[in-house]
């Protein structure tokens, strides 16, 4: 998998096919997209217009909460690699635990490893998944998640949760990773985009504060996935390869951590709250 995916969330579907066709022109080989998101069928049509072979893209997509339970699980696939309009999926994931009903979740989870083992996947993990989650689902299941996609940014580390990752081999994965989710909904401390230590290390290096927070989260080893549909931003996002910070400069933007999160609670994921039914292909 990449070091460097482009996401797709919140992109509206008359959008994502540009946005997701200037991302591979640029370069990305990874794409993010989700059930919920309602954008894979676009996402697979910017496949298929790219140009590239097949195997030259990474694709992830998600499972939403509404589909959970091992037969809806495997029904959810089929409904996303039929939209995507592709044979097998690189990472499938499962998008939210739900705390409340954790036997769908395990059963779900189980419906992954059967499709990971028939070839229908190359690999399977799970997304806003806490250490407790983490705990119940490698108890009952056999196969230790490839990643764990989580709100990370320098407003919001989750180190605890990083460090259980880490702990298990899961690689982490940062949505939001350069803090959209607190400046979309007016975070109390801001804009990451305009955080004074950040600016100052990105004017150190000649870069912007989205290239120097890309960056932080590579060298700390996780992936990250940001998303753009404008293509200037798209560019700027992937040009992250030729600098280097310092041991003190990933420090600072480490002090950065408020404790607060962008995005839902992952402990109040319910399908009464969350559920919305997914589309067949």
């Amino acid at each position: 998998m990449p070091a460097l995916g482009f996401g797709v969330f919140q992109t509206a579907p008359d959008e994502t096919v540009a946005a997701v066709e200037t991302a591979l022109a640029t370069g990305y080989r990874h794409i993010d997209t989700a059930a919920a998101y309602f954008n894979e069928r676009e996402v697979g049509e910017a496949i298929r217009r790219s140009g590239l072979d097949r195997s030259e893209i990474f694709v992830e997509t998600k499972i939403w909460i509404s589909d959970y339970g091992y037969d809806e699980t495997l029904h959810a696939f089929d409904k996303s690699a039929g939209k995507l309009g592709i044979d097998q999926i690189d990472l499938l994931i499962l998008h939210q635990a739900l705390p409340g009903e954790f036997d769908l979740t395990i059963n779900a989870y189980k419906a992954l490893e059967t499709l990971l083992a028939d070839g229908k996947v190359r690999a399977i993990g799970v997304s806003n998944f806490m250490p407790d989650h983490l705990a119940r689902l490698l108890e009952e299941t056999s196969v230790v998640p490839a990643v764990n996609q989580i709100e990370v940014h320098p407003y919001f580390r989750q180190s605890e949760l990083l460090a259980v990752d880490s702990e298990h081999g899961i690689l982490s994965q940062a949505w939001s990773p350069i803090g959209g989710i607190t400046f979309y909904r007016g975070g109390p401390h801001g804009s990451t985009l305009q955080d004074p230590t950040i600016g100052e290390i990105a004017a150190a290096h000649g870069k912007t504060p989205a290239q120097v927070m890309l960056r932080w989260h590579l060298q700390q080893g996780r992936q990250a996935i940001p998303k753009s549909v404008t293509p200037p931003r798209i560019a700027e996002n992937f040009d992250v390869f030729d600098f280097e910070l310092t041991a003190d400069q990933l420090g600072a933007i480490d002090a950065l951590d408020t404790g607060v999160r962008g995005g839902p609670d992952p402990k109040e994921i319910t399908r009464e709250t969350f559920g919305r039914d997914i589309p067949e292909a």
